[in-house]
């Protein structure tokens, strides 16, 4: 009898239990009918998440650690505990939808080649997270990324190589670089790569990782499958210790992978680095990291739900969001959600819209998201545990 599971699902928490207990729901789902081990890898979370959670879900597998040991190191610890033919690095502040570990597998299997799968990412407000497929920083592409000559020419493969805009998210490409808020991997490649490089300490080692993997004659693969990735919950793009830690960490990869590429471009990829670190200080930056940059003055929100959850919602809705003008009800018991989806003139009206799980699938939320415009704040409802989750709750 063969005990080895199909997939290993690797998960590092650092303070986000609401987020992880969301991630977790829609893991289990994905993983109906697989034979699918779970890690949770804290990394000494002050918010109680361990205890929050085992009592949750008895079948994952939680590895307490006393201090932040970071990302790469973190997920190492639960990599070498795994077993499963394929590995999935996954972040606590993500949803996968209930098809994709299937879709996902089975792209592996039908792939010898691949090293590992990256998917279709969306924010909060269902817009594209650029990230989910990127190239090699190369010095010259690290230039372009840094003095922001990609966002200039988005359409230059020369100038904006490092996020490859210029190809169709939505559909396969093969790519250099994947994203660790997830990342499937084939154990084989990944035992002739080797392990996350714990000199990253958070940011990075993904990149790292990818180039391994085409270092060892693999391909790495984008597949337009959609989650959600509320994507800083845990970290701000404008934020001054993740820019530090981000361009620290290209600096990383740089000098490794390129250590003579000479002073002239070490020189500049330090300049740059510095050049967005002081503007990160700036007031109107700081302002903006504090959240009081163009609130949401008249909140418009619609529920998707059945009757008889309606009003949990609504009182759940009140409590979040107290200024909101008007709360609509899209009645399941009357109409689908794919109505919704179809009726995209009548969604601009709102500024929200909150989902109730389970009566509206995963898979159904994440269409939605990518579907309608991305100047919508998109919230999950709970039927459980009446839980709210929302972008920065």
């Amino acid at each position: 009898m063969n005990d080895k599971p199909l997939l290993s699902v690797v998960i590092v928490n650092y303070n986000v239990k609401y987020f992880l207990e969301q991630c977790l729901v829609s893991v289990e789902r994905a993983a109906e009918g697989l034979d699918v081990e779970i890690f949770v890898v804290d990394n000494a979370s002050t918010d109680d998440s361990l205890a929050y959670l085992g009592a949750r879900f008895p079948q994952v597998i939680f590895i307490a650690n006393t201090d932040n040991r970071g990302f790469a190191a973190a997920n190492n610890q639960a990599i070498r505990q795994s077993k499963g033919e394929y590995v999935l690095l996954l972040n606590p502040d993500t949803l996968i939808g209930e098809d994709s570990l299937h879709t996902l597998c089975f792209f592996l299997d039908e792939h010898p080649q691949a090293a590992a799968v990256g998917v279709k990412m969306l924010d909060a407000r269902g817009g594209f997270l650029p990230e989910s497929k990127r190239c090699f920083p190369t010095p010259w592409v690290a230039f372009c990324k840094l003095f922001g000559l990609g966002k200039l020419f988005p359409h230059s493969p020369t100038f904006a190589a490092y996020s490859l805009p210029y190809l169709n998210p939505n559909k396969t490409h093969k790519v250099s670089v994947l994203a660790g808020a997830f990342m499937l991997m084939r154990r084989e490649a990944l035992d002739k790569a080797g392990l996350l490089d714990e000199s990253f300490f958070m940011y990075g080692e993904d990149i790292d990782l990818s180039y391994r993997f085409v270092q060892q004659g693999y391909t790495n693969y984008y597949v337009p499958e959609r989650i959600l990735h509320y994507k800083g919950e845990s970290a701000r793009q404008d934020d001054k210790r993740y820019l530090k830690s981000f361009y620290g960490s290209m600096l990383i990869f740089f000098k490794k992978y390129h250590p003579r590429s000479g002073r002239f471009w070490s020189f500049f990829i330090r300049l740059a680095i510095a050049c967005k670190v002081c503007l990160a200080s700036l007031p109107w930056k700081r302002k903006r990291r504090t959240g009081h940059h163009n609130p949401i003055r008249h909140r418009r929100i619609l529920v998707l739900s059945r009757e008889a959850s309606f009003d949990r919602v609504k009182a759940g809705c009140r409590k979040r969001m107290p200024e909101a003008e008007f709360i609509n009800h899209w009645n399941l018991d009357e109409e689908r959600v794919m109505d919704a989806i179809c009726r995209r003139n009548r969604m601009k009206a709102f500024t929200d819209v909150v989902f109730c799980y389970p009566e509206v699938r995963f898979e159904q939320v994440l269409l939605f998201m990518d579907t309608l415009p991305d100047r919508i704040n998109y919230h999950i409802y709970h039927r459980k545990n009446g839980l709210l989750i929302s972008p920065s709750k």
